[in-house]
């Protein structure tokens, strides 16, 4: 007789970073979330959080510097209860390396950090250290935002090449770039699907691919991206540009829609060293509390030959 649930699968392993200094999520709960970003706490929507807060009304309201006020489905604005500025900085470090970041209120909710990224900046960062004793790694950054991943692979000797389809992230990516004291990162403003096909017909290789795709985008020149129609497409073109000797795949899903499986199946079924070292994880953040808010799907492996 068959058992209900495989093993593997009803133990899926829950990630989260571990070496965060100047960030913690404070609370979260009802449709919401408080979080500590270096100098400023901010107030913001989030909608896995479904459940209810552990603090108080009142201790979220003495708490948080500035609140995101939603005015439409993808824009808002910024209220400020104690006197900060638009715009500031904060760290990461790991080991030895350490990443600035530019960050800034903007309209659209986000303020030019995802936290929970900070679990692959420090396996991208293994990784490129542990190529870069023997040669400088390639590595590909598409849909790349603000460019942690960027800095990471840089910091430890990669040579980055950066895609987004956003001039003015590119621009903020640069500024992080320049304020983590780096340079020479190869900034590419296309579309990811585009610019994976052009490299293929090339012959390009890279020996780390890093992809975090939006559920929804508009590419440079207004090329529309839904993530369930291209997603197939786009990794069968990344298989073909992983250096078959020494590589790496990092590979995030925050869309509501993407399950474990369907992630661990799409990987599967284009990369034929998966199998080998490969994990697919829930991503999470910690509350103060230890409440655990889940933050997408995570699928890396690494592949190795003497």
């Amino acid at each position: 007789m068959k058992k209900e649930i495989e093993p593997k699968l009803a133990q899926l392993p829950l990630f989260t970073p571990l070496h965060w200094k100047s960030y913690r999520l404070i609370d979260a709960g009802n449709g919401e979330k408080l979080e500590q970003f270096g100098s400023i706490v901010t107030r913001r929507p989030e909608p896995q959080a479904l459940w209810d807060k552990e603090l108080s009304e009142k201790e979220w309201q003495q708490t948080a510097d500035v609140t995101f006020i939603q005015k439409g489905s993808h824009s808002g604005e910024w209220r400020k209860h104690k006197p900060v500025g638009d715009k500031w900085q904060m760290e990461y470090a790991y080991r030895k390396y350490k990443l600035q970041f530019n960050l800034s209120l903007t309209s659209f909710k986000h303020i030019g950090i995802f936290p929970e990224q900070a679990l692959n900046w420090d396996f991208i960062i293994d990784e490129c250290e542990a190529m870069s004793n023997k040669h400088t790694p390639k590595v590909l950054n598409l849909f790349a935002y603000t460019g942690g991943a960027s800095l990471a692979a840089k910091a430890a000797g990669a040579d980055v090449t950066h895609v987004d389809s956003i001039k003015q992230v590119i621009s903020w990516s640069r500024e992080n770039m320049e304020s983590s004291g780096l340079t020479d990162i190869r900034w590419v403003v296309e579309d990811a699907l585009k610019f994976v096909k052009r490299e293929v017909k090339r012959g390009k290789l890279y020996n780390g691919i890093i992809l975090d795709p939006p559920a929804y985008g508009i590419g440079a020149n207004g090329e529309r991206w839904k993530l369930e129609e291209h997603l197939n497409e786009l990794l069968a073109e990344v298989a073909l540009l992983l250096d078959p000797q020494n590589h790496f795949l990092v590979l995030n899903m925050y869309s509501l829609g993407m399950s474990a499986l369907i992630t661990e199946n799409l990987v599967k079924s284009h990369f034929k060293h998966v199998n080998e070292t490969s994990e697919v994880a829930e991503v999470y953040l910690p509350t103060i509390k230890q409440s655990k808010l889940p933050l997408g799907i995570v699928a890396r492996y690494k592949h190795h030959q003497p």
